[in-house]
């Protein structure tokens, strides 16, 4: 990868294996100042070792990272100082007020006086926290600890904010909450984020997606433009024999059919077209079909040949254990 200054991470041929397994396969890939990216995939797929990796908790087997044109292995120090973190479980000590949790990420950064009160006040401010201030943390909610978990990763002033899972836990409200606030940090304060997400809903509104499915960078573009590389439309067919009748409508259609969820899922041109001959060719054995414009499942479903949520929990990736 050329060197671009516009890049402020960038990462180059990244591989990292636990014993005999690959986690991550030459990865490669860049984000732009002022982005937020997603990185999109299974668990087991690489993200949490890539999330290790980015946040200098690991070092890769082979290949590099930088942050900010510093290196993760070899400019440890620096790369943490131009990092915010917010991991998938949380942070926060329950027992201590918000503004307690603040102060002791500042001074961990080496803020003191009067400068350190100026950026908590600042974080809390900017997400709503100012009058929760002296409140407990084991009070709060779900949403307002992540809200609190985000000021506090922003204390030092990071250029880069990196997130693993983070609306794990949260209703769809919550995390609809926490993407605005993202997207609010890239206006306001040119932040840079780069979020690790299994959701959709979530990548859908990030600017880029890069697409991991196991260890390897399978695609990396705006949501927009992913969708846009399957052709026509996605005709969903609902059937209690799915599996029998995706068979039959490949050998009769010369279609390719995929079942995720027991739904029947084909890509085709003209769709609404197509959903005719379908109801001739199969009477009484559909239940429903619908005809759609495709999805960020549909494309990770193109792209890797099985649904996102068809990859279990991996292991080795989490350390060994549960």
């Amino acid at each position: 990868m050329a060197t671009d200054t516009n890049l402020i991470i960038e990462v180059e041929s990244l591989t990292h294996r636990y014993g005999d397994r690959t986690a991550l396969d030459s990865v490669s890939f860049g984000v732009t100042r002022g982005s937020i990216v997603a990185l999109l995939g299974p668990n087991g797929g690489g993200k949490t070792t890539l999330f290790k990796i980015l946040t200098t908790l690991l070092t890769p087997t082979s290949g590099t990272a930088k942050i900010g044109g510093s290196d993760v292995s070899a400019q440890q120090a620096d790369v943490r100082r131009r990092i915010g973190i917010v991991f998938q479980h949380p942070s926060l000590d329950a027992q201590l007020s918000v503004a307690e949790n603040l102060t002791c990420q500042g001074q961990l950064y080496g803020l003191r006086g009067s400068y350190l009160r100026e950026r908590i006040a600042k974080s809390l401010d900017r997400f709503g926290l100012t009058d929760r201030a002296r409140d407990r943390v084991s009070t709060l909610s779900g949403g307002l600890q992540r809200r609190v978990e985000l000021a506090k990763s922003l204390v030092h002033g990071p250029e880069v904010l990196i997130l693993d899972e983070p609306s794990t836990g949260l209703d769809p409200g919550a995390r609809a909450v926490l993407m605005d606030q993202l997207i609010e940090l890239r206006e306001r304060d040119s932040v840079t984020s780069l979020l690790t997400t299994h959701l959709m809903d979530e990548a859908n509104r990030c600017d880029k997606v890069a697409v991991l499915d196991h260890g390897r960078l399978v695609a990396q573009d705006d949501p927009a433009s992913l969708k846009s590389r399957i052709g026509g439309d996605v005709v969903t067919i609902h059937t209690t024999a799915a599996v029998e009748l995706s068979r039959r409508a490949e050998e009769k259609f010369g279609v390719t059919a995929s079942i995720i969820d027991g739904v029947v899922h084909i890509e085709r041109e003209k769709g609404h077209e197509f959903v005719p001959d379908l109801i001739e060719a199969f009477p009484g054995e559909i239940d429903s079909v619908t005809v759609g414009r495709p999805t960020l499942d549909d494309v990770f479903l193109h792209l890797t040949g099985h649904a996102i949520s068809d990859e279990s929990d991996d292991l080795a990736e989490k350390g060994g254990s549960r």
